[in-house]
């Protein structure tokens, strides 16, 4: 159901259209004349006004109770139909399909399987948006209507880079590597034959899953982060790839099999500081809906690095 709001705003457009009689789109108080724009909000107060509304003015229904500010936010710049100006977007009823002459909404939430807004398709085939079409009578008035389209309705959005919007989403989540747990820790030494533990600590940032939002011209973009695996790129030419965080090492699992882990043949003592650099990639997908009903996924890698010092059993067991 569309509120007051939306019928006083349709009857506006609609009177300005010649479909309706026209409203008066000028009070008065005390305090003077309250002048309103196309959508019963946006209101200015001037002082000094009548006591009584103007018969003659035409335009919107006046929003004299609120005084100056009303419930739609428009913007995005003019759109025209049939030589009628209108925002390109409303906070009431969405954005305008200049082609048409009518606003869409994604609808939310969206309508069960069995409505007839679907027209045959099912949830997740498209979407169902809300219409308001100004200036054909009868239609957006209380009850309101849907419409199904499998793309956004042409025009919505406006000029927004959606897909920018989700990167800012993206960037907004401060993704990480991963934080590092190894056994043996790192700066003791391990043995050649035996395997070396790894694991990631999971939180928001480094495992996830963790979520943002970033919003422009009416557009909002919903991002969620998720590890989807890590590569543990071990330093003596092999890797390892786990599509779990991997379980920390506690003494008591003995000589247990890790979840994540790796078995060197050969000492480190070749290598700078005596040690195997380790580089863990984690790869990020970022899932993302926006308002507008499109969706995407994005792939974003991180890194972090440790060392695992190798050392010979039989050298080890002679100091």
């Amino acid at each position: 159901m569309l509120n007051w709001r939306h019928v006083l705003a349709v009857s506006a457009l609609t009177a300005a259209a010649g479909l309706l009689p026209p409203l008066p789109s000028t009070c008065a108080d005390d305090r003077g004349d309250v002048t309103c724009g196309p959508f019963a909000g946006n209101c200015s107060l001037t002082a000094g006004g009548s006591s009584s509304p103007d018969p003659g003015s035409s335009g919107a229904p006046a929003n004299g109770a609120s005084g100056g500010s009303g419930s739609d936010s428009s913007g995005g710049g003019d759109c025209v139909f049939h030589g009628h100006s209108f925002p390109c977007y409303s906070g009431l009823f969405g954005w305008f399909d200049q082609a048409d002459g009518c606003y869409y909404d994604l609808m939310d939430p969206q309508p069960d399987a069995t409505s007839a807004y679907w027209a045959g398709h099912k949830p997740g085939d498209g979407a169902v948006y809300t219409e308001v079409c100004p200036l054909i009578s009868g239609t957006g008035l209380p009850g309101g209507t849907g419409k199904w389209f499998r793309s956004p309705p042409p025009g919505y959005g406006g000029a927004v880079d959606v897909a920018a919007l989700a990167q800012e989403a993206a960037r907004r989540m401060a993704l990480q590597g991963p934080a590092i747990g190894i056994a043996p820790k790192a700066g003791s030494h391990s043995l050649v034959g035996l395997p070396v533990w790894l694991w990631d600590n999971p939180g928001p940032t480094t495992w996830g899953p963790d979520t943002a939002q970033a919003a422009a011209g009416g557009v909002t973009v919903t991002a969620t982060g998720q590890v989807q695996q890590i590569l543990w790129s071990m330093g003596d030419g092999t890797s390892v790839t786990c599509a779990t965080a991997g379980v920390p090492y506690q003494p008591s699992m003995g000589a247990q099999t890790p979840a994540c882990g790796h078995v060197y043949t050969a000492t480190s003592a070749n290598h700078a500081g005596g040690a195997y650099p380790i580089t863990a990639t984690s790869t990020w997908v970022v899932d993302w809906t926006a308002t507008t009903g499109q969706t995407g996924q994005i792939t974003v890698h991180r890194q972090s690095r440790t060392s695992a010092a190798i050392g010979e059993a039989a050298a080890l067991n002679t100091n």
